[in-house]
């Protein structure tokens, strides 16, 4: 990412061309557990100086979906307790070029509670679509049902697609 590849200012983020997923683990380990989030809403305001940008994004928290009713409904009662804590909101502080990558620091809250999470963002492409990664230990946030049977970290990728307001 260089300031040629981006036009600076104000940036929508496209909920519906924008994807979220995520795998972990599950049965002490043994189970591939893959997964997606629904973006809400979000925005990215581009700077003069990239290291300035920051990016702001709401995920429904009651929309992860795992291809199993059953442990999406335990999910979102039991883990993400989505009638009190209906999103999870993710917003930066700028950007970093660490390495090969830009790295856009900021802060998650997840059911409440706010850590310090970097994305790491390795392409950004045709304007404003970015991939992104980051792993998410879910007992930072309070979330500590069910140690051993499910997994306590979500490898998480992001393929953001925005569109530069007019």
């Amino acid at each position: 990412m260089t300031q040629s590849t981006l036009i600076t200012g104000d940036y929508r983020i496209d909920a519906q061309r924008t994807t979220i997923g995520f795998t972990t683990r599950h049965m002490f380990g043994l189970g591939r557990v893959r997964g997606t989030f629904r973006l809400r809403d979000g925005h990215i305001h581009v700077a003069d100086r990239i290291e300035e940008s920051v990016a702001r994004a709401t995920v429904a928290a009651d929309s992860v979906d795992t291809g199993n009713s059953m442990r999406d409904a335990t999910v979102r009662q039991q883990y993400l307790d989505v009638v009190n804590h209906p999103d999870i909101v993710f917003s930066s502080s700028g950007v970093e070029r660490v390495d090969d990558a830009w790295v856009l620091r900021g802060k998650l809250m997840v059911c409440g509670r706010t850590k310090p999470v970097d994305l790491r963002v390795t392409d950004v492409r045709d304007g404003l679509r970015a991939t992104a990664s980051c792993v998410i230990d879910r007992y930072e946030f309070g979330i500590t049902k069910m140690k051993g049977m499910t997994g306590r970290r979500l490898a998480f990728t992001l393929d953001v697609v925005a569109n530069l307001s007019t």
